[in-house]
């Protein structure tokens, strides 16, 4: 008798488990791989969102590869991906600093925080007004120091590095929480040991603290290629058009200016294609990277 009431609970625990189970693997199906079989689809199709889609196999491959609009896309978007190590560095330094017990660190902690939970939209717009040649905050900064400051986002030369110190300010406090809590995990009685021996700081740096925060620069490094490579709100808020020359308009952007500015989802569908495609194998590579690469804690 009991064993038939154990084997009745556990039928009916085991149907609750499928039913929890059930709800993000039908949403997964429902709004993530049936959008992605359609859109794969329509990357050999002629399709302009509204009518039939008319099969035309990899002729949209073929124009994509001869559009030079595509490739500057795709040269901004990994120009602006200059932007990772910088902010990784920079991230790095404040963690080692806030990790100190000194007078103030956890203010520091959320002022270095807010720009992550604020909106990107919102933080768009302020930028552009800071980087306004005429009365721009930027350019009213560098007057009192007698330098005369260009119109960042509309010149070819300043465009990209202006979005990618927006992109590194707006990250910074993530990025660096991240390794926050790495350095916090880190047990004392390594650099006890390592002091013991005669190692000065540099050298715990090295051996130490970065082997045990290595999992969290990779976790940054995939995270922020893959974002990096579907950046799009900031150039559409700062530079609606691209910029000059479109010197500033991403992969995605394009992807977007054909879809819904040109209705050109066919087209577009098939540049998608490619960029997944390339976020996979860059992904697959640092994946392969990681594993090879090792650091000796001896």
């Amino acid at each position: 008798m009991k064993t038939k009431s154990i084997s009745k609970l556990y039928r009916t625990e085991q149907r609750y488990a499928y039913l929890f189970v059930a709800a993000p693997v039908i949403g997964f199906f429902l709004f993530a791989f049936v959008p992605l079989m359609y859109s794969v689809y329509g990357a050999f199709t002629n399709w302009n969102g509204l009518g039939q889609m008319k099969f035309i196999g990899f002729e949209n491959f073929v124009n994509l590869f001869q559009d030079e609009y595509f490739y500057k896309s795709m040269y901004n978007t990994l120009f602006m991906m200059i932007g990772i190590p910088i902010g990784i560095v920079l991230a790095l330094l404040l963690a080692l600093a806030l990790n100190r017990k000194i007078f103030g660190t956890d203010t520091f902690r959320v002022i270095y925080y807010i720009p992550v939970i604020s909106s990107i939209a919102a933080v768009s717009i302020l930028w552009q007004w800071a980087y306004n040649g005429d009365y721009g905050l930027v350019n009213q900064f560098l007057a009192l120091i007698g330098i005369d400051g260009p119109n960042w986002l509309q010149n070819t030369d300043t465009v990209k590095p202006a979005l990618i110190l927006m992109a590194i300010w707006k990250g910074l406090g993530y990025t660096m929480l991240l390794y926050l809590a790495a350095l916090q995990s880190v047990p004392k009685s390594f650099y006890e040991a390592a002091k013991l021996d005669g190692a000065n700081a540099w050298q715990s740096f090295w051996h130490i603290t970065l082997p045990m925060v290595k999992p969290v620069t990779f976790f940054i490094i995939v995270t922020n290629i893959i974002g990096g490579a579907q950046i799009f709100t900031e150039i559409n808020v700062m530079t609606p058009t691209g910029g000059p020359e479109y010197s500033s308009a991403s992969a995605v952007f394009y992807i977007w200016q054909k879809s819904f500015g040109n209705f050109q989802l066919g087209y577009a569908s098939a540049m998608a294609l490619v960029l997944g495609l390339f976020i996979f194998i860059v992904t697959l590579l640092q994946f392969r990277m990681n594993e090879k690469s090792s650091f000796d804690l001896d």
